[in-house]
């Protein structure tokens, strides 16, 4: 009798880099969990962008050569919609125009599929899980307060008529601290924008979904998780089964380890233990030359040391403007950026860097003392595996939302005030008063460290043996094993 093929997971991630390998190291640790045996199908969408395109091809390279069962899918490109006004409409749109292509793929593999696992933006290919007789998992790389509000999201909308900066008081999301409106996320903010609509939309079919798989920990955000598997997110019907199993980070992988250190850790091992402020913003984080002069008065008055990666605006022709909002940094021009004598007053006691930054080796470096980060999860999860406080600086995407709850309900960082009608502005002054905050003697900053001490402790307890990630993962291994299907012709 012949052996029954291996069930696959098919995955449909979004190119973005905090998306792609989030989503592929969380499904390889399924596919590394308990004793049932899976493969990998990435279905690789062509990017909109030239830059984002060859990030994908990288990671796919580099996952080819993994050793692990993993097999690619490229699917025929797709127009991109032309009238997208806004980031979250387009990517949305976007991915949608691949559903044929993706029920193509499907709807020839000869193997079981034990799930079509999909990014949150392509939440809407459910229906496509459906129609072929197959699981579907929307996979959520942001935090479990964010699934939280996508989940509720289509009930507020219908609760509350007006913009949520004109309500009074609060926003009240099941499981969270009652949220002040200037800390909701981006794509929420205007009700008119179409980004709002697909949001809406988006958590709504994430309760079509046969259950959710989420980067974070049941420790790490026990009240809006505990708020989702309740039921309390959408009255009267159950969210899917929600699989917490992170924090997933690939930080295994140094950047040129069998060479020389990197400039920055260099620098970096001849600072004194926990007295170095990390400044870094993420892929897509760069300023304008009024607030680098706001952030270098800051640091010369704070009289802490600092490492800064200062990253320059995007070339015009590599992403500026580009309809998926992947505005991808280029290298600084310090002679340009900074003001003049800057670096000489501060030389041996800061570094700026003006270029990609090994972030993860530098967070895991015992100088290091405190990050202040644009709060993208994958930076937020690095901080707290390494037990650092932030100091949160919120750009774009939900950012906002991560740093109230990192402030409010976490309590692992320091409040920094972002001036959102100036494009999260910050004062010197605020940025010095934040940094003081977070790496100085006073009570808030004592505090943060110490939440942030006990978060590194919850993360590695949970992703370890007997963990509550590690279970999640069990269980979600076996529901994935049980529910594989052959897809219907």
């Amino acid at each position: 009798m012949a052996a029954t093929p291996t069930p696959t997971l098919v995955l449909l991630p979004e190119w973005g880099a905090g998306h792609l390998m989030s989503m592929i190291e969380s499904c390889k640790r399924i596919l590394l969990a308990g004793d049932r045996a899976f493969s990998i199908t990435l279905l690789v969408m062509r990017p909109p962008t030239a830059e984002a395109t060859s990030q994908v091809e990288a990671h796919v390279h580099r996952e080819a050569a993994s050793g692990l069962d993993i097999r690619f899918h490229r699917l025929p490109a797709v127009e991109p919609p032309a009238d997208a006004a806004g980031v979250e409409e387009f990517i949305a749109r976007y991915i949608q125009l691949h559903a044929p292509h993706v029920r193509d793929a499907i709807s020839g593999m000869s193997c079981p599929v034990a799930a079509l696992v999909l990014d949150m933006f392509a939440s809407p290919m459910v229906d496509v899980a459906r129609e072929l007789g197959v699981p579907s998992y929307v996979f959520v790389s942001s935090t479990g307060a964010m699934l939280a509000l996508m989940l509720h999201l289509p009930v507020l909308h219908e609760a509350v008529t007006v913009e949520f900066d004109e309500v009074e008081g609060e926003v009240h999301v099941p499981g969270l601290p009652p949220i002040p409106p200037e800390w909701m996320p981006c794509p929420v903010v205007d009700k008119k924008s179409p980004n709002y609509t697909w949001f809406v939309r988006l958590g709504d079919r994430f309760m079509d979904a046969t259950g959710i798989i989420a980067n974070t920990a049941d420790e790490l955000e026990p009240g809006p998780l505990a708020a989702i598997a309740e039921g309390r997110s959408v009255p009267g019907h159950p969210a899917p089964p929600v699989y917490p199993i992170g924090p997933v980070l690939s930080l295994g992988s140094k950047k040129d380890s069998t060479g020389p250190p990197h400039e920055c850790i260099s620098w970096l091992e001849a600072q004194p233990p926990a007295s170095v402020v990390f400044l870094c913003f993420g892929s897509m984080g760069w300023f304008e030359a009024a607030q680098v002069v706001e952030i270098t008065a800051a640091l010369e008055r704070c009289g802490h040391r600092f490492l800064w990666v200062l990253r320059g605006p995007p070339a015009a022709e590599s992403g500026a403007g580009a309809p998926d909002g992947s505005e991808h940094p280029t290298d600084a021009n310090l002679e340009e950026l900074l003001p003049e004598g800057f670096l000489e007053r501060t030389k041996g006691k800061g570094l700026v860097w003006p270029a990609w930054a090994p972030q993860k080796d530098i967070l895991a470096h015992p100088a290091v003392g405190g990050f202040v980060t644009h709060g993208g999860w994958n930076s937020v999860l690095e901080s707290l595996w390494h037990g650092l406080p932030m100091a949160p600086w919120p750009l774009y995407a939900e950012q906002h939302l991560n740093a109230f709850e990192l402030v409010n309900d976490m309590g692992v960082a320091v409040p920094l005030k972002v001036d959102r009608k100036r494009d999260n502005f910050v004062e010197a002054a605020e940025l010095e008063r934040a940094v003081k905050s977070l790496m100085g003697a006073g009570e808030e900053g004592r505090k943060a460290r110490a939440k942030a001490a006990e978060m590194r402790d919850v993360c590695r307890k949970a992703v370890h043996k007997g963990g509550s990630s590690e279970a999640a993962l069990i269980r979600l291994s076996e529901a994935l094993h049980q529910g594989a299907a052959l897809p219907n012709m």
